[in-house]
């Protein structure tokens, strides 16, 4: 934890020094840029009193791409126009820094009233301290309508028995692919039912049939969570005090599979990966591979928006990928605890998971809507391709899958640091995949004693 407190203050000192420089109202966002504000937080701090006639001022942030970021805003302004004394200012960034910008937040006691948080480690890092609010009573007096919601999407969002989080959706990872690509040639497309060896061998048969990169890099720490399920294992134990396996050739096997691709060019290395800005900038996106295997379901649409050719959608591979495969929370909706309004941060909350005209403008880019009748209304509204294609996968998956992991420790976001400093290593040549599973091993070990 102690890594996680300097990065904290570290944070909350760049957000200090650009105070004092004299920052602009959150919310602002610079043509071409995918980011909220440079201090990513409202003028003026956290959550303002109502006003003697009755005007409320909430901040709401979340993370994605540019078109998420619009399509958030065009929601916020019905509901303002819908309750008209209510203002929701803005924050928004990419993923990259969204936490950091949180952590500074978080030291300052000054948490949005709404914000966008992640299932799994950091929501239960910031529930583990207390920052979020209780939704509970929300949801038990009706400000918060979750009738019909399955009650492992509900309970999703509980960290210790205490609801913190409302998932936005539900999602699940995935593979897009061009199909287009594999006209012509005698590669197999990916499937539902792929092994690792028809992985390897599409991945290899694609890049040399186009020229191209066979597939996208991803960094490890779903993919190896992924790959750790499938093998009947998990990241950490069940009480998140250490590592959920034991033997380290696991790690190993997998790293090995990934450098092998990198040498023969089927992948691109760290180099290339990080050159990305975001999800409009992907390598599919650009034509530059034919396989994507890096990101969630509710991410596809704005592949394909960003896409000239038709994507389609398969489950990740492997001999046991029923058992590797998971729904999850797309995000949660949660509430600081130092809001003074989360009544009313509550009440968008309701807006946003029971509205149909919500779904209509963000469609599945925050997930599958969680509440059943909302979900038979907009098939029969109409969906676009991108949106069916998501709806049908996500079915498939509720049918060949097992529930998510949640025993994510409070310091889960370090050890996956680590895993990916670990990996990126690797592929570089500095370790060995052995060396390299051992390595972080250790590293995760230290950082699981400290809490």
């Amino acid at each position: 934890m102690k890594k996680v407190w300097l990065l904290m203050c570290a944070a909350l000192m760049i957000v200090f020094i650009a105070a004092c420089a004299g920052s602009g109202t959150g919310g602002g966002q610079e043509a071409g840029s995918d980011s909220g504000s440079s201090d990513g937080s409202s003028e003026g701090g956290g959550s303002e009193e109502g006003s003697s006639d009755g005007e409320i001022e909430l901040r709401m942030s979340w993370w994605g791409s540019q078109a998420r970021h619009d399509m958030t805003e065009e929601i916020i302004t019905m509901y303002e126009e819908e309750n008209p004394n209510v203002t929701i200012n803005t924050e928004f960034s990419g993923f990259d820094g969204y936490f950091e910008r949180m952590a500074a937040q978080a030291s300052g006691g000054n948490l949005p009233d709404i914000m966008q948080q992640n299932f799994g480690e950091y929501v239960n890092q910031y529930a583990g301290e207390g920052l979020l609010a209780d939704l509970g009573p929300f949801i038990e007096d009706g400000t918060i309508d979750l009738e019909g919601v399955d009650d492992t999407v509900v309970e999703s969002g509980q960290v210790d028995g205490t609801q913190v989080g409302i998932p936005t959706g539900t999602n699940a990872m995935m593979v897009a692919y061009n199909p287009e690509a594999f006209e012509g040639t005698d590669v197999e497309k990916p499937s539902n039912d792929w092994t690792w060896q028809e992985y390897m061998d599409i991945t290899s048969g694609i890049s040399e049939a186009t020229g191209q990169y066979g597939v996208s890099y991803t960094e490890p720490d779903n993919f190896f969570e992924y790959y750790l399920r499938e093998n009947g294992k998990a990241m950490f134990n069940e009480d998140g005090t250490a590592l959920g396996y034991e033997d380290d050739q696991l790690l190993a096997d997998y790293f090995s599979m990934m450098k092998q691709q990198i040498d023969n060019e089927v992948s691109p290395d760290y180099s290339v990966v990080d050159q990305i800005q975001g999800l409009e900038d992907e390598l599919i996106t650009r034509g530059e591979t034919s396989i994507h295997i890096k990101n969630w379901s509710n991410q596809f649409q704005t592949l394909q928006n960003t896409t000239d050719t038709p994507l389609e959608i398969a489950m990740l591979p492997g001999e046991n990928n029923d058992q590797g495969m998971f729904q999850k929370p797309s995000m949660l909706w949660s509430i600081g605890e130092n809001s003074e309004h989360k009544e009313q941060a509550a009440d968008f909350i309701n807006f946003y998971t029971n509205t149909v005209e919500v779904f209509e403008v963000i469609g599945g880019d925050r997930g599958v809507p969680i509440k059943p009748d909302v979900r038979d209304a907009l098939r029969e509204s109409g969906l676009t391709e991108a949106q069916t294609k998501i709806f049908d996968y996500l079915d498939v998956v509720a049918e060949n899958s097992s529930a998510p992991d949640t025993n994510f420790p409070a310091s889960a976001s370090e050890v996956l640091q680590a895993l990916k400093d670990t990996d990126e290593m690797v592929m570089y040549g500095e370790m060995t995949p052995q060396e390299g599973a051992e390595h972080f091993r250790q590293e995760a070990e230290s950082i699981l004693s400290e809490q």
